[in-house]
């Protein structure tokens, strides 16, 4: 069985080390989503013959995660089958894009199913887009930071630090009552994920940003990259009847964001139709769709004959 251990905050390094340098754009490998969200999942992770593995377990049944490295993709995949047969559990994976369903394809044709749900697709956006919201198709965005900045004109735009997180838990808290967050399933948990992210913030290599309005919190955002080219937005919570401050500090962000990523992925919307008609309004570049891989098999597997 491969030797996999809890995700702690130590191992930024480590896990980073492989996923900034990848071609994966999915928001499920940002180490702040991996770490902020290991108390439901139980995730852990291996490095194995020079890949980053990833296993954990919803609503208690066993999932990994496409390995993240160069090398020999087909044994590193058998190892992590012949793993599940340990743990007397079926075969699958989350998260697959289509370019790593190729990548299985490649190596292991016919072995595997694929099913696509399009709840968990990511959106990924140009941060160009994002920061300056120019062109037709942003017009009634841009309608919404200038009205926003016509009505607030001293408004300040300011780093998140560990001297003003407390205010930005104060916010969510406002936001969660406004927004009967208690009546939903699973709200529970993102405030929890929120919370610790917040609370290990410079830890977890999180940057973000947060506005004032006569000197008083009204929205914040945070996140961080997930490969080289790619940042993730991982949480966005805004005053809501202060209209406009979603769209300002989703602009503001993306200003602040460095040049260097090229893309923002803003994650997925989980089948929440306000969510779906919210992240479709910013014109994704790109909707990344991500399946679950099952092995084509009922019983344990013979490695040896693949």
């Amino acid at each position: 069985m491969i030797a996999f251990k809890d995700i702690e905050i130590s191992d930024k390094d480590t896990i980073t080390k492989f996923t900034m340098k990848s071609n994966r754009r999915n928001c499920d490998l940002s180490f702040s989503n991996l770490c902020s969200w290991r108390f439901l999942y139980d995730t852990q992770f291996a490095i194995v013959d020079g890949f980053l593995v990833f296993k954990f377990w919803v609503e208690g049944e066993l999932a990994y995660m496409m390995p993240v490295g160069e090398g020999d993709l087909k044994k590193v995949i058998k190892d992590l089958i012949q793993d599940a047969n340990e743990e007397q559990q079926p075969f699958r994976m989350l998260g697959v894009c289509r370019g790593m369903q190729a990548d299985l394809e490649e190596i292991l044709p016919n072995k595997f199913a694929f099913a696509t749900t399009r709840n968990y697709a990511d959106y990924i956006y140009l941060r160009t887009d994002l920061a300056t919201l120019k062109g037709k198709k942003f017009q009634s965005k841009r309608n919404f930071t200038n009205r926003f900045k016509r009505e607030h004109p001293n408004y300040e735009y300011t780093p998140i630090t560990s001297d003003n997180i407390d205010e930005c838990l104060i916010l969510e808290e406002k936001w969660c009552k406004e927004n009967n967050c208690d009546e939903y399933e699973g709200t529970g948990n993102e405030r929890r994920a929120l919370t610790f992210a917040l609370k290990n913030f410079e830890a977890l290599g999180l940057t973000g940003g947060l506005l004032r309005v006569d000197g008083k919190i009204v929205a914040f955002t945070f996140g961080m990259p997930i490969n080289y080219d790619t940042f993730g937005t991982h949480v966005e919570k805004a005053d809501t009847s202060i209209e406009g401050a979603y769209a300002m500090i989703n602009m503001e962000f993306a200003n602040h964001i460095p040049e260097q990523y090229v893309y923002i992925n803003r994650e997925e919307d989980l089948g929440i139709p306000g969510l779906r008609k919210a992240k479709l309004s910013y014109n994704p570049e790109i909707i990344l769709e991500k399946s679950m891989v099952n092995l084509l098999k009922d019983e344990p597997v013979e490695l040896i004959n693949w």
